[in-house]
């Protein structure tokens, strides 16, 4: 009698708190104060005034002299080519141009791309530089 009582009271309980339950369909509603709002919206216009942060890149040519934005154009078209989904920038520094490229949070993800790439840029290397924030 006692056990058949457990069973009855455990299956009643066992309902009552899954009727109380609201399927929600995934959704939920998130209620807050005004100033968490201005305080989201002060964090992303202060992301978009500066739109770069400290990351690396990996330089593939360092070029002077009268020629060298012929070399730079041949290069940069030719890694293009090669690589259309990595970012190229050209910067020019007294006396050289110099032709980055990648966005890399990392200076592991620089070297590991850095090794991709050797055998065609040899005299590549991984520099630390102001990075783009990745598309979403």
């Amino acid at each position: 009698m006692r056990n058949i009582f457990l069973a009855i009271a455990t299956i009643a309980l066992t309902i009552t708190v899954t009727l109380a339950q609201n399927p929600s369909n995934g959704h939920s509603n998130v209620i807050s104060d005004v100033r968490v709002d201005s305080l989201l919206q002060l964090h992303i216009n202060h992301n978009k005034s500066f739109p770069a942060f400290p990351g690396y890149r990996v330089q593939i040519l360092m070029v002077s002299g009268n020629d060298a934005l012929d070399v730079i154009d041949k290069v940069q078209t030719k890694f293009k080519k090669n690589y259309p989904d990595i970012h190229v920038y050209l910067t020019f520094g007294e006396p050289n141009y110099r032709l980055r490229v990648g966005d890399f949070r990392t200076r592991l993800e620089a070297e590991n791309f850095l090794q991709k790439i050797q055998r065609k840029y040899p005299g590549a290397w991984v520099t630390q530089d102001n990075i783009n924030f990745p598309d979403l």
